[in-house]
This record gives C-alpha cells, sequence and structure tokens, in this order.
C-alpha cells in the first residue's frame, strides 16, 4: 500500500455500540440505565434509552443501529468511513458491583473482539480490518484496584483487535487523580493501549436552572466540562510526568481544556499549593494528549491545533518561542462522529454529526492537505499501531 493509499482512509475513531449482551442487561433493568418501553401518542411501542435517573425527555429513541454490526457498516457506507474503532458507549459497567463488573468485562471484551475480528476487511495491500474496538475494564466505584493491571494486561494479550480502552472520569470511585490507580496508569502506558476519556454524568443539573431544554445544555456543555475537569485533575496529579508514554484520547475535542490551558497556567503559578508541582507548565501538557475532531466546526478545530501546537514551547526550559505549530496540533486530532447518537429525522438523509465533522476538516483554511488526511485517518493509524514503520 502506498502513502497515498493511506492517507485516503476515512477512519472514525468516536463510534459507539451496546453491544447485545449488554443490550439485554439494560432491558432487564428497572432503573437508569436502562432499555424501557413506552407508547407512543399513536399508540405505536418505542424502545427508549434512559442512561441516567434525571435525563430529560423520558431518554431517547434506541434502535437496531445502537447495537447491529450490519447497521453500524451501513452507517459507514453510507458515509464514506473504510475504519471504525468501536467503543461502548456510557455508563459502561459503573452501575455494577466490582465482581458483576470484572465477569461482564471480560464477556463484553470478547464479544468485541468477535465483532471486529469477525467483519469484514478493507481491501488493500495491507489488510486492515474495517473495525477495530476500545475493550472494558472493571474500572467501578470500589473496584480493588491491585486487579485493574492484570485486566490490562489479560485485554491486550489476548484481544488483537481491541486498540485501546475507554473509561469514565469517576475512577474506582475518587476520580481519576485517585493514587490508587497508579499500577492502572502503569499498565496501560506499557501495554500502549489508548485510552479514550469520556464523559458521562455532567455537572451538577442545579447548573441549568427550572426550564425544559431537553438535552441541549447537558450535551453540549455538562459533557465537555465533565471531561476538561477530569484531564486536568490527572495533569495536577501529575500522572502525565510520571507516565510519558500513557497515550490518552480525549472525547469531543478535549472540552474546554484547549481554551483554558493558559487561565489554568496562570492560576497554578500563582497558587501556594501547586507553584512548582508540575515538571513543565500546564499548556505544554496538551502535546501529550490525542482530541478527537468532534467539534463540529472549522474554527473550533483550527482554534485547537493552534493551542495544541504551540504547547512544546512551554516545556520547562525551553527556550523556542513558537512551539511547533499548527502541523503539530493537527497531528494529534482524529475524526469522530459520535454515532449512533443524534441520528437523521428522515432514515435516507445522511448523519449530520458526520457530515459536519468531516466538512469542518475540508474547511480548516491554514491546515494543508497533509494535516486534513492526517485528521481524517492517518493519525489514527498511528496513533493505534496499524501502519507499517516505513509509513509511519
Amino acid at each position: 500500500m502506498s502513502n497515498m493509499s493511506v492517507r485516503k482512509l476515512l477512519v472514525d475513531v468516536h463510534t459507539h455500540v451496546y453491544l447485545p449482551r449488554y443490550a439485554s442487561i439494560l432491558r432487564s433493568r428497572p432503573n437508569a440505565p436502562r432499555i424501557l418501553t413506552r407508547k407512543t401518542p399513536s399508540g405505536q411501542n418505542e424502545d427508549r434509552l434512559l442512561i441516567l435517573d434525571d435525563e430529560p425527555s423520558g431518554g431517547r429513541p434506541v434502535g437496531a443501529q445502537y447495537w447491529d454490526r450490519d447497521e453500524k457498516l451501513k452507517f459507514m457506507d453510507q458515509h464514506g468511513i473504510d475504519i471504525s474503532f468501536v467503543s461502548s458507549a456510557n455508563p459502561w459497567l459503573d452501575f455494577l458491583p466490582f465482581s458483576e463488573a470484572q465477569a461482564l468485562a471480560r464477556q463484553l471484551n470478547a464479544d468485541l473482539e468477535s465483532y471486529c475480528a469477525t467483519g469484514p476487511s478493507v481491501t488493500s495491500a495491507i489488510e486492515f480490518k474495517r473495525l477495530y474496538g476500545f475493550g472494558l475494564l472493571p474500572l467501578v466505584p470500589g473496584a480493588p484496584t491491585p486487579s485493574l493491571p492484570e485486566a490490562v494486561s489479560q485485554l491486550a494479550s489476548q484481544h488483537p483487535h481491541i486498540r485501546g480502552v475507554i473509561i469514565g472520569t469517576r475512577g474506582a470511585g475518587l476520580g481519576l487523580d485517585d493514587p490508587a490507580l497508579e499500577p492502572l496508569w502503569a499498565a496501560l502506558a506499557e501495554t500502549g493501549l489508548v485510552v479514550f476519556l469520556h464523559p458521562h454524568y455532567g455537572i451538577s443539573t442545579q447548573a441549568w436552572g427550572p426550564h425544559d431544554n431537553g438535552h441541549v445544555l447537558p450535551l453540549a456543555l455538562g459533557f465537555p466540562f465533565e471531561t476538561t475537569t477530569a484531564v486536568v485533575r490527572l495533569i495536577l496529579a501529575g500522572v502525565l510526568d510520571r507516565h510519558p508514554n500513557l497515550r490518552i484520547l480525549l472525547a469531543h475535542s478535549g472540552g474546554a481544556l484547549p481554551q483554558l490551558s493558559s487561565r489554568l497556567a496562570s492560576c497554578i503559578e500563582h497558587d501556594p499549593v501547586l507553584a512548582g508541582r508540575l515538571a513543565h507548565d500546564a499548556r505544554w501538557y496538551l502535546c501529550r494528549l490525542w482530541f478527537d475532531a468532534v467539534a463540529y466546526g472549522a474554527a473550533e478545530l483550527d482554534f485547537v491545533s493552534e493551542a495544541v501546537g504551540r504547547a512544546s514551547r512551554y516545556a520547562r526550559g525551553s527556550k523556542s518561542a513558537l512551539g511547533r505549530g499548527r502541523k503539530e496540533g493537527a497531528s494529534r486530532m482524529l475524526f469522530g462522529t459520535d454515532h449512533p447518537f443524534f441520528p437523521p429525522l428522515r432514515e435516507t438523509e445522511k448523519w449530520r454529526s458526520a457530515v459536519e465533522n468531516l466538512e469542518a476538516i475540508e474547511e480548516v483554511e491554514r491546515w494543508t492537505e497533509e494535516d486534513k488526511a492526517g485528521v481524517r485517518g492517518g493519525n489514527a493509524l498511528r496513533l493505534f499501531g496499524l501502519l507499517p514503520c516505513d509509513l509511519i
């Protein structure tokens, strides 16, 4: 396969599934997270997904696109997507006690391996599967943290089509900066599994006020704010300093982190508790992270790439006034769709989440064609170790 052939691949790193085993569990539950059936005003039965008890609008419609592999491939074909890195959708295993979460994680990881391995391939000189996955860890409140590195090792050694893990923000109950999680970060860094950090809980619903605004405030603001807080806590705890090989992919273009990184750096420098704690200026850590390109606009993508591209100049002791530039920033951004959420209102339409995020990449004026090709697919192939050394 030539470099040109690789550059043409479109790779989706933010696309979800509820595997049939998981969906069956959700159907059996009396409270959130659950799948319930209710009558529509016209008298039809409708399945609804309720992932939080206080979710607006009584949840959202849910159907085969959430668990049927053929539906995933149909969506990919409709939008020209060659390869997808599929992850279980939130809330993962957070609602289960550890013993149940541990057993279910093993089962779902085996299911996901089969989902990917028995699927079709991309026809090329180098054979890529069309589907790869992010696995699950039994990282739930109350989990005995010494057991987690073994789960990471098993996942990495037994499931070749699973190239990462998806995790939420609560860890074992005390957040991701919990010192007890140190062995987990070491294991993830050692295996090279990519950590996809994804929100679920948002922020307190009191912030949204009394008016019914549907899902807009929790999804547009609450999710990105949750991600921002979680990754900043990781930075402040020194996790990225201690584990330089740890690879973390942030959902929704990193939330507010790029926008607030300079404010964060200033607050740290003026705080006697934190000043001097980190190995580098807080802005430097942006060049240690990866960002999906699920931002829905070219201006937003351009801003993120600019903030990430300048980050290297903030290394402690750096004499550079410029950093590595926008190209470096673009190299850490990866196309995503958030499928199967936000479906079109009519079945014949393309999904706006796919179309708008792809158009946004194309419309970043300051990106070169090479930059855009990387964001569309090449960066993901490199991050997940799918390219031969001579094509990296």
